[in-house]
């Protein structure tokens, strides 16, 4: 038997940053994302022999360790090990040994939550094949206490609820790591419209989120009040982008989305540099009437709301910075597991 799972990654449209603490435990965060037609994806072979291989395809790296209820997190594929490890200790030991292969459709520091998905779907790929009783809100919780808590790497929370929900969602967040998940039922007319006219550009470059976040953490601990104010007009753009999208008043959208990027910059160093607010620059002098740069900042995916048939002339301007411009879809369907 064979048991895979895929993830969707996800595209954050208003609210970004005030899922991480200490804000959201501060003051309650709110973030307005949708998942896109671009996955993480693992699959679980068990094997004969008393081994653990874990490969990662699109990283071109492989781990091979004996069979234990412990997996050293040395710096190698430390998702999987940290998943597994965990899996262990609360629920027993597993079957035997396995390999376990993974790849995600988006680099790492991509601003999509690559990191995210995946560990969403490795805990998802697990609980298949062990028979795990696992609801939504337990598998990204389960992945946030993994990357963020045991493995210790700075993120927010919206990620792992919005690979294993799907879908757009208004996502609450408060202290003591309660979040509360508001499906929308957005007019099948209106997502099409924004998918038309909304462009996601690969800038070719990646970042290191954690740095940024880090700073943003900083910030709030040491009540930075600009930084701080910042993220209380994030958190409002998240009411404007959900009004927005329900009602249906689209043409609102790209002008929202600049409202959110010009205090995204305010809250921490490195969110944007020159060479971004020049590509940012110039889609809006294409035709764009706002957008933003997708995760932490610092690089990775933009986004850019191009209505009017602005898109084609905002692509080919894009395109001049030497990136790429990424098709995708939206979807309604989060983390998905199934066995062969």
């Amino acid at each position: 038997m064979i048991y895979r799972s895929k993830a969707p990654l996800r595209i954050g449209l208003a609210g970004g940053g005030t899922d991480v603490s200490p804000y959201c435990d501060l003051y309650g965060g709110a973030i307005l994302n949708a998942t896109i037609s671009l996955y993480a994806y693992a699959t679980i072979e068990p094997l004969d022999t008393d081994e653990i291989i874990i490969s990662a395809l699109d990283r071109g790296e492989k781990v091979v360790c004996p069979l234990a209820d412990e997996l050293p997190t040395d710096g190698n594929l430390n998702l999987a090990k940290g998943a597994y490890n965990h899996i262990v200790k609360k629920y027993g030991k597993v079957p035997g040994g396995f390999k376990l292969t993974t790849l995600v459709d988006a680099p790492a520091g991509s601003g999509l939550g690559s990191s995210s998905t995946l560990m969403v779907a490795i805990i998802g790929v697990f609980a298949e094949w062990l028979n795990l009783p696992l609801g939504e809100y337990d598998i990204a919780q389960m992945a946030y206490d993994v990357e963020r808590v045991e493995l210790a790497m700075a993120g927010g929370k919206q990620d792992q609820y919005a690979a294993t929900f799907g879908g757009f969602n208004y996502m609450e967040f408060f202290r003591d790591n309660k979040v509360i998940v508001n499906p929308l039922r957005i007019k099948q007319e209106f997502i099409s419209e924004l998918e038309n006219n909304l462009v996601l550009y690969f800038t070719a470059t990646s970042r290191l989120s954690s740095t940024i976040i880090e700073a943003q953490s900083k910030n709030v601990s040491e009540k930075n009040q600009q930084s701080i104010d910042a993220m209380h007009h994030l958190k409002e753009q998240a009411v404007m982008m959900k009004e927005a999208l329900l009602k249906g008043n689209l043409h609102e959208i790209g002008k929202i989305l600049d409202f959110g990027f010009r205090y995204k910059k305010q809250m921490a160093k490195g969110i944007s540099n020159d060479s971004l607010d020049q590509i940012y620059e110039a889609a809006l002098k294409a035709g764009a009437t706002g957008g933003k740069i997708s995760g932490a900042g610092g690089g990775g995916f933009m986004m850019f709301y191009c209505p009017e048939n602005t898109r084609f002339a905002v692509s080919e301007t894009l395109r001049g910075f030497g990136g790429s411009i990424s098709p995708y879809q939206f979807t309604e369907r989060g983390l998905f597991t199934w066995s062969v």
